[in-house]
């Protein structure tokens, strides 16, 4: 978790990620950020998130992120 909360704070500084509930509903974090988010947690954790990963509710909070890729390590 530690590592992907480096991840976020380097592609979108300023928002407190270990609290935060609302990253996508809230617009805390856009598109742009999403598409450049995505290749950074294939590399770091060995996954592959798919368009039908790309959902708001995989991506609203820190938690929702690390949930998604620990299911994805699984797969």
């Amino acid at each position: 978790m530690e590592e992907l909360l480096e991840i976020l704070n380097d592609i979108n500084p300023g928002i407190d990620y270990e609290t935060e509930t609302r990253l996508i509903d809230g617009g805390l974090l856009d598109s742009f950020s999403i598409l450049s988010l995505i290749p950074e947690l294939e590399d770091a954790f060995g996954i592959e998130i798919t368009p039908m990963d790309m959902v708001p509710a995989n991506f609203n909070s820190a938690q929702a992120i690390w949930d998604m890729i620990l299911r994805l390590k699984e797969e």
